[in-house]
């Protein structure tokens, strides 16, 4: 199952993933403590600097609504 995962940055920042899986999900909840974030995302390996909280979101959102 696909959906959006959010990451809730140290620096107040949220990061948006689209389309992840959620083993992806899964991966990066283990690694919320972590100084620095790695992932592989379409057989590329990705770095996020460190998170407070990842959120997945099961449905869509809305763009255009003026986030």
């Amino acid at each position: 199952m696909k959906s959006t995962a959010l990451l809730m940055n140290k620096d107040r920042t949220v990061t948006v993933l689209e389309n992840v899986e959620h083993e992806l999900y899964e991966e990066l909840v283990k690694q919320e403590d972590a100084k620095e974030i790695h992932c592989t995302i379409d057989d590329q390996t990705v770095s996020f600097p460190a998170i407070s909280k990842v959120v997945w979101c099961e449905n869509t959102i809305d763009w255009s609504y003026g986030y």
